[in-house]
């Protein structure tokens, strides 16, 4: 039982503290969430996201782009990463999947609109639900973003 209690305080929400890493300025910086995307093409993603309101913070070559948007802070991991390399049964990370983060949107159909003429594909049409309306796009590597408005 004291094993229980210990790991029901180390997920108790009320003591949750913020990861921090490092700022362009090298200052430490609070981030609540941290996510890493595998991408096939660093300046690309960095192009598409910009588009989605994120800010480029870094860039280290075509290896890596760390973007921000309010409290989160994305990864984008090339080809040349260290997160893209073999895993040790030799399976190879790579982009795509259906898990993904969302981005809050105030004119869901302009933002579409908007992307569309842009180019990016989209996974379905808007769906409408309780809690507002959600459509999925992909990164230019074929990761998935959920684009949501609020009701």
């Amino acid at each position: 039982m004291r094993l229980a209690g210990q790991a029901r305080k180390a997920f108790d929400p009320r003591r949750h503290t913020p990861r921090f890493w490092r700022g362009p300025d090298q200052t430490l910086e609070a981030a609540v969430a941290v996510c890493r995307y595998l991408v096939t093409d660093v300046d690309a993603s960095v192009a598409f996201y910009t588009k989605l309101g994120f800010a480029a913070e870094q860039q280290f070559g075509p290896a890596m782009a760390i973007m921000r948007r309010d409290d989160l802070v994305l990864w984008l991991a090339g080809p040349d990463a260290s997160a893209a390399r073999p895993m040790p049964d030799g399976r190879r990370p790579e982009p795509g999947g259906w898990n993904r983060f969302v981005v809050t949107v105030d004119d869901l159909p302009a933002t579409v609109e908007e992307l569309r003429a842009a180019g990016v594909a989209f996974r379905n049409d808007v769906v409408t639900g309780p809690g507002g309306k959600q459509i999925l796009c992909e990164d230019p590597s074929g990761n998935v973003v959920e684009l949501f408005q609020p009701a």
